[in-house]
């Protein structure tokens, strides 16, 4: 299963903000998307739901999708369990709270920072924000990310949005 890792696209109804082509056509060709938060706007969650299945959680910047979307998500996906939640809070001691919030998954998805992360925390948890594919902040490029999950093993990668 192939799925595209989003996080911080902060894609408001005005249209000022896209998501990169790149990102779109990797879309388009994924199974699931995955957003970790701070969507902003329902009809971007609409627009990526008329392409591919969608599991998606709410960032501090969704306050038009409070009710609709919720805090966490857990899923199982070809053997995995990924967790996705929006902020992870600090850097520091951040392996053991995500272990002790998701004690069971084998993924934790987040967002929030715009700093991509891609690294094993505790008991081989894989800890995993895609950065943005919008707003780089004060990262070198925008990215996103790509999971590949089969029979219980999961290859993460980030990507360079353009």
């Amino acid at each position: 299963m192939r799925a595209v890792v989003l996080a911080d696209t902060h894609i408001g109804d005005s249209g000022s903000t896209r998501l990169p082509k790149r990102v779109w056509e990797e879309v388009c060709q994924a199974d699931v998307v995955l957003h970790a938060g701070d969507v902003v706007s329902a009809s971007f969650l609409d627009q990526l739901r008329s392409v591919v299945p969608l599991h998606a959680v709410l960032g501090n910047n969704d306050t038009a999708l409070v009710g609709i979307l919720a805090n966490t998500v857990e899923l199982d996906m070809e053997g995995a369990r990924v967790a996705i939640v929006h902020d992870s809070g600090p850097r520091a001691g951040r392996e053991a709270r995500m272990h002790r919030r998701f004690p069971s998954a084998d993924v934790v998805i987040f967002g929030h920072s715009h700093i991509p992360w891609n690294a094993v925390g505790l008991a081989r948890q894989l800890l995993f924000n895609p950065g943005s594919p919008t707003q780089r902040r004060r990262q070198p490029y925008r990215t996103f990310g790509l999971l590949e999950l089969d029979a219980g093993k999961v290859r993460a990668e980030i990507l360079r949005a353009d």
